[in-house]
């Protein structure tokens, strides 16, 4: 018996040894790997099975044994994976991984606005940042039915979406998207925004749609657009066309253009306020929320005529057709001796 005792016991002590240096191999030992030591980001997709998440840590090369990170997540009951962003830090272990997976303690993405101009231009940003699709997107923010429930349409909806920056989880969905916007866009229409826009005797989305044009105008001293505002809200009151140039290259879809041409004057889109007096149907990009605010609170003026300053970036306003009419002749002259012919 002692014999037996002799040479069973270290072998049990060595097998023990063994179980307990392999189970911290498996469970502790650092296992993930990330270029330079930095932190990494996994980008889980809804519907994704274990097989998608095991290739996706190998093929980034994130961990190099996927077997004992199986072991492991069936150790631990984790079957499903969480769709999201996760932040994956070099020398983690398989049990800090999983953990970290199975937690769904996502890091969120910063989604800015700028520069903004058409509903594509949005979407791909969308698209770009987000797990959500360009194209669902776009259908959605194109959809009178969707789009009912927010009191706007295809229209109007980018009025909706108020520049800064939102923190937002990767796997939020197009729906999702347009929802945070529309509560982001109640918290920025406070009581006494309201009021000023009532003052004006314009809606919500009619002030988004004059700023859009008074930011266009002038993106270079913004200083400027409160006077240009008020301007136009002369125009609109006295019911002049606004005869906005950038109203004109919206409409003809090229944002290269430098130069108006008088045939450019002749398109017939609802965006022509050459043509159509009053407001286009919607925003002609999406405007900083400085200059829905250089609307709100605009320069009141006897202005109804501006023209640009060729060199300087700022505008000659004035109230005299005759004064206008030589500031007009003086751009025009310099874009001729600039060379500037679209």
């Amino acid at each position: 018996m002692k014999k037996f005792l002799k040479i069973t016991i270290p072998i049990i002590l060595v097998l023990a040894c063994a179980g307990a240096w392999y189970f911290w191999r498996i469970y502790y030992r650092p296992v993930v790997h990330t270029p330079e030591k930095k932190a990494e980001y996994i980008l889980i997709h809804t519907g994704s099975t274990m097989n998608d998440l095991l290739n996706e840590l190998f093929t980034l090369k994130i961990i190099d044994d996927t077997s004992t990170f199986h072991t492991i997540t069936n150790l631990k009951k984790f079957y499903s994976p969480k769709p999201g962003r996760y932040r994956i830090t070099d020398g983690m272990s398989n049990r800090d991984l999983v953990d970290l997976l199975r937690s769904g303690k996502q890091e969120p993405v910063t989604f800015t606005f700028n520069n903004i101009r058409t509903k594509e231009q949005l979407a791909s940003r969308v698209g770009g940042k987000l797990e959500a699709d360009s194209a669902k997107f776009l259908f959605l923010i194109n959809d009178p039915g969707f789009l009912s429930k927010y009191g706007l349409t295809p229209e109007t909806i980018m009025t909706l979406f108020i520049p800064n920056s939102y923190q937002l989880y990767w796997n939020t969905t197009e729906e999702q998207f347009v929802d945070r916007m529309a509560t982001e866009y109640k918290k920025f229409w406070t009581d006494e925004r309201k009021a000023k826009a009532a003052a004006l005797g314009l809606s919500q989305s009619e002030v988004v749609t004059l700023a859009s044009i008074v930011e266009s105008e002038q993106t270079q001293y913004p200083d400027e657009r409160p006077t240009i505002a008020g301007l136009y809200i002369n125009r609109l009151r006295q019911k002049i066309p606004l005869q906005s140039d950038p109203t004109i290259i919206y409409a003809l879809g090229d944002f290269n253009i430098k130069r108006v041409l008088d045939t450019d004057l002749k398109i017939d889109s609802p965006y022509n306020t050459y043509k159509y007096a009053g407001l286009p149907p919607g925003p002609i990009r999406i405007p900083e929320t400085a200059s829905i605010d250089a609307v709100l609170n605009y320069v009141k003026s006897d202005y109804i005529y501006m023209c640009a300053d060729f060199g300087t970036g700022h505008h000659r306003f004035t109230n005299d057709y005759n004064v206008h009419l030589k500031n007009a002749h003086d751009y025009q002259d310099a874009l001729n001796k600039a060379n500037i012919k679209r």
